[in-house]
């Protein structure tokens, strides 16, 4: 097991851990949360020894070899796949004695070994990793010279898999991949023969992927059981529960102070006050725990515009006049909620691109609304704000005209407080920089917003935050995300972009994962030791095995209601007479289309919530 004894450490004189212990058994699965900034990356950094401690132990299984990413694989000219099997150090220490032994005896230890450790399909397994992370047959054969940093940060999280440490260590693994590879780790990890303890903001991931949380807030560690939304409920429950204990308490007490005061000094009552002040003074005091505020995302809603707001005919768009995509025929309106699913590389960036203005096409039109304004986010764009300047003087460059108080204003819906706002950007964080770059994205009230990878550097809570800012933002949503919780709560659409093309996904993002899957592989060469059965209180059982069916039941309810709501606002649009007029015959067509594929959503999402329904039924009365 993991074990982590009264840690203490400071930086800068500001404790990140105060006596925080832990013991995490050997073999679980823990994602490792807390809000940013408050040492989850430090404590990896004190798991390894890199950091010397002040104070407590971390005691690890004796021989238990620890690995993580610790940087993007070298821009070398050996293979992808050469690569990865190179980061299995035994392995391949025993390959090349393999070669050049000479000794009868040590080369049957060597053979022997090599049997053990099953280093005869150790190729088979490093390309299926590398296939689940993105990589086809034709890329695992080139150099890894050939790649960007992107993409070999991948490289390098596909050694470490493959090296198969007892101890895991991943830092956000996510940031890195697509919507894609991260569906593929979550199934991956949760077959990962050893300890996993996994950093990460990634809901989803931290749903499917572990079975424990461990929770670091006010310097301690706190080891929960169950994925992310039972930590989140438990935890919710705890705090509620505290609250009311408190509130108790403080009338109790307030009650007998009264009581005190007011016959502490009158003869007949005095022992009974003064009974009553001890049993104050004994009274233990209940500690609420600081639940830090995430301030809401805050995008202004455009006026509306008639429908559609872009059209696409025939566009073909690409680079240096090489096609990326060809046969564009899209149609957008201001109620629209997308999400452009497909690998790295297959063109959803250039797409945005195109969206945004930024990529010229290179054949085909494009119909734009006359007032159309456009919100555009990218990744590189938190890289390209001034890190030597402010936010408001970022915010002044754009609204010169408005004083200094507006412009904190401005800066206040976005998250950014007065704090913030005169410091300098190269010194926020990630988040931070994360929550200027869409303030700066929406201040014109766009009327499409697109939104290329905007999670990155958001913890859970914002990530919450922007997800209901985007359900009330009354424009149109573009959406590029590898969070795949993301995705299901705001769009209600899905395009398929792949092999060149734009084509639309008719199924739901659950389906989504099970082609993926079923293309990439889960991860089966992954050998899971079996474990014996363990004695479970019957209620107990019953409740580990109800929690995730009620979770899904939930999640299907409030999917239904969005389509519901969706569907409400549509058909005032059809019940409109001037709509059924010969000029306006395009725009009727087209909203009675998206009617249909609202009903055919809603149907399905209905089968799923009966699905759901009837399962959690069935398990409560089994």
């Amino acid at each position: 097991m993991l074990r982590l004894d009264n840690i203490s450490f400071s930086i800068e004189g500001r404790p990140l851990f105060d006596q925080a212990s832990a013991i995490i058994p050997t073999g679980h699965k823990v994602g490792f949360v807390g809000r940013n900034g408050t040492g989850k990356t430090t404590l990896f950094r004190l798991i390894t020894g890199e950091l010397a401690m002040e104070g407590g132990t971390v005691s690890v299984p004796k021989g238990a070899r620890i690995g993580g990413v610790a940087q993007e694989a070298p821009a070398s000219a050996d293979s992808l796949l050469d690569t990865v099997l190179a980061a299995d150090t035994e392995r391949s220490a025993l390959m090349a004695e393999a070669e050049t032994a000479t000794d009868p005896h040590r080369i049957g230890e060597v053979h022997a070994r090599l049997g053990d450790i099953d280093a005869w399909s150790a190729e088979a397994r490093a390309a299926m990793i590398l296939s689940g992370l993105g990589f086809d047959q034709a890329a695992q054969a080139r150099p890894c010279s050939d790649f960007s940093g992107g993409w070999r940060m991948r490289v390098a999280l596909a050694g470490v898999l493959f090296a198969e440490p007892e101890i895991l260590l991943l830092d956000e693994p996510t940031n890195y991949l697509d919507l894609e590879g991260t569906i593929w780790l979550e199934t991956y990890l949760a077959r990962y023969p050893h300890t996993v303890l996994v950093i990460s903001h990634d809901r989803e991931l931290l749903n499917r992927s572990v079975g424990s949380i461990l929770h670091l807030e006010n310097r301690k560690l706190t080891l929960w059981s169950g994925g992310y939304d039972q930590f989140d409920r438990l935890r919710r429950e705890k705090l509620e529960q505290a609250v009311s204990e408190k509130r108790k308490q403080d009338a109790r007490r307030a009650h007998m102070q009264a009581y005190v005061d007011r016959f502490r000094y009158k003869a007949s009552k005095a022992k009974q006050a003064q009974s009553r002040l001890k049993m104050i003074e004994r009274m233990p005091s209940i500690a609420l725990e600081a639940e830090g505020r995430t301030v809401a995302f805050n995008f202004p809603s455009p006026e509306e515009l008639s429908p559609p707001i872009i059209k696409l005919e025939e566009v073909s768009v690409g680079y240096d006049g090489v096609v990326v995509l060809r046969g564009l025929d899209l149609r957008i309106d201001q109620d629209d909620r997308i999400a452009l699913l497909g690998a790295n590389g297959q063109g959803k960036s250039t797409l945005s691109k195109l969206l945004a203005g930024r990529l010229e096409p290179i054949s085909g039109r494009i119909h734009a609304s006359s007032k159309l304004r456009i919100g555009y986010f990218a990744q590189h764009q938190v890289d390209e704000l001034h890190l030597d300047e402010t936010p408001i003087e970022h915010l002044r460059r754009l609204r010169p005209d408005d004083g200094p108080g507006k412009l904190r204003a401005r800066l206040a819906s976005g998250g950014l407080g007065a704090e913030q706002a005169e410091t300098l950007v190269g010194k926020l964080s990630g988040g931070q920089k994360s929550r200027l770059s869409l303030l700066l994205a929406t201040l014109d009230a766009p009327h499409i917003l697109i939104l290329d990878e905007p999670t990155n550097h958001l913890d859970i809570q914002s990530r919450e935050a922007l997800v209901e800012a985007l359900n009330d933002y009354q424009g149109a949503v573009i959406l590029v995300s590898h969070d795949p919780h993301l995705v299901s709560m705001t769009a209600d659409r899905l395009w398929l972009v792949k092999g060149g093309r734009v084509s639309v996904f008719h199924e739901d993002m659950e389906a989504y994962r099970k082609l993926l899957l079923s293309e990439r592989g889960t991860g089966g060469a992954v050998s899971v030791p079996e474990e014996k059965p363990k004695p479970v209180k019957r209620g107990a059982e019953k409740r580990k095995l109800t929690a995730p069916l009620q979770a899904e039941v939930a999640k299907c309810e409030e999917r239904l209601a969005k389509l519901t709501e969706m569907r409400q606002k549509l058909d005032i649009r059809l019940a409109d007479p001037d709509l059924y007029q010969e000029s306006e015959s395009a725009r009727m067509r087209a909203l009675q289309q998206k009617d249909a594929e609202l009903k055919a959503a809603t149907e399905k999402a209905e089968a799923l919530w009966l699905a759901a329904v009837e399962g959690l039924d069935a398990a409560k009365a089994g």
